[in-house]
């Protein structure tokens, strides 16, 4: 994936900067971030969603407010309504210059004003918030030692994430004077909701208010152990891959896959995360392996469990073209693969007088429907003959390189 700098005129007519996380081929939609309050386009959060939406071949524009990250302007000048309208400017640089965004994307106060100004972007199909507040004035919070100062003379300065911002009068009123929930309620668009439980900053009633206003299609995700910013690189990680499955649905195209590719060779590209997680892209689906608990991992299946799947599911698949060849009455095919360790005797690199262990499936496999017992014998024959099951039974070449 490549990220462009792209500048374009904000609300206030200053210049803001922005980062397009480009897919590698073609873009299949574009998606508009907007980030949370007082932050910027490069949180963590904000990279590694739009780099896995990049990676599922959607181009991402994330940008920094009036006044923040690298975009000019004076941020005692800015409030939530001017936020509002630099997603809208933000939008229509994408229509005029690629493509209008589809997708709308907000975390924190970031969530409140996609939710704001989606009614204003005719081709978006789908908003996500992520820690969003029902109402923009809960950011006050952030604040509330100097409220009075600032309604009594107009002005105050306060720290922000330890860095100094000055506030205004006119953003505490223009807090006040939105209702997000009203936008929720009105949106007729998808709409998803991800929250952690335990959020510090915006609690998870929070969620729920929205969540309620919504109408369908919605749908909520807990973020469980997260913190408001999403820091955790596990938890990040989490939220982008379940973002980029949810919004599948409602695109209209659809991600390349490896079999629509010139070629019969398939690549899968396994990325290191954390201690020993890592990151598995699968034709466009993104899955984590790890280790167990215990030995500090947790966040995915482990190596053997994934060779497992691959087991169960190239059966399944094996014995459903079996029976739709020869239209046998089968139902639902169910395998389940379970591995151990067992000592086998006679193995050729067996010490004498020791056992030697050696990994083996054990497959068990469920067939539903009228099926003679013959049949039935036929289909585990035919179970045999999986490609998977003959790889793992076979020699199978493995080829090993540094990349240089």
């Amino acid at each position: 994936m490549a990220v462009e700098r792209v500048t374009f005129q904000g609300s206030l007519g200053e210049e803001l900067a922005a980062r397009l996380d480009m897919p590698k081929g073609p873009p299949r939609a574009y998606a508009l971030f907007a980030h949370c309050f007082s932050c910027s386009k490069d949180v963590f959060a904000a990279k590694r969603i739009a780099g896995q939406l990049a990676a599922n071949g959607i181009a991402v524009l994330r940008f920094d407010f009036t006044g923040l990250g690298n975009s000019e302007g004076d941020f005692s000048n800015t409030n939530f309504s001017s936020n509002v309208d630099d997603l809208l400017a933000a939008a229509n640089h994408m229509r005029a210059e690629f493509e209008a965004p589809s997708i709308l994307i907000g975390h924190s106060l970031g969530g409140s004003a996609v939710l704001m100004a989606a009614e204003d972007i005719a081709e978006c199909k789908a908003v996500v918030t992520l820690g969003a507040p029902a109402d923009p004035s809960h950011v006050t919070h952030n604040f509330a030692d100097h409220v009075e100062e600032i309604e009594a003379t107009g002005i105050a300065s306060v720290e922000l994430g330890g860095r100094p911002f000055t506030i205004k009068k006119q953003f505490l009123d223009d807090l006040a004077a939105n209702k997000v929930v009203d936008c929720a309620a009105n949106l007729k668009r998808a709409l998803l909701v991800m929250h952690a439980p335990n959020d510090a900053q915006v609690s998870i009633e929070n969620a729920a208010e929205i969540f309620g206003a919504a109408k369908h299609p919605k749908s909520f995700v807990s973020l469980d152990s997260a913190d408001h910013l999403i820091t955790k690189k596990h938890d990040a990680i989490y939220a982008a891959d379940v973002l980029c499955a949810w919004v599948q649905r409602y695109l209209d195209t659809q991600p390349a896959r490896d079999s629509d590719l010139p070629s019969e060779a398939k690549t899968v590209t396994v990325r290191e995360t954390g201690k020993w997680a890592s990151e598995a892209d699968v034709a466009g689906h993104f899955m984590l392996g790890d280790q167990p608990k215990p030995v500090g991992g947790g966040v995915g299946p482990g190596p053997y469990d994934f060779v497992a799947m691959g087991l169960g599911l190239c059966t399944n698949q094996t014995l459903r073209m079996y029976a739709d060849r020869k239209k046998l009455d089968l139902g639902t095919v169910t395998t389940k693969v379970t591995y151990d360790k067992i000592h086998v005797e006679d193995c050729e690199d067996a010490s004498e007088g020791n056992a030697h262990k050696q990994l083996a499936f054990f497959r068990e496999i469920d067939l539903v429907g009228d099926l003679p017992p013959e049949t039935r014998v036929r289909l585990l024959e035919i179970a045999d003959k999986c490609p998977v099951h003959k790889a793992l039974e076979g020699k199978t070449p493995i080829r090993s390189s540094l990349k240089s």
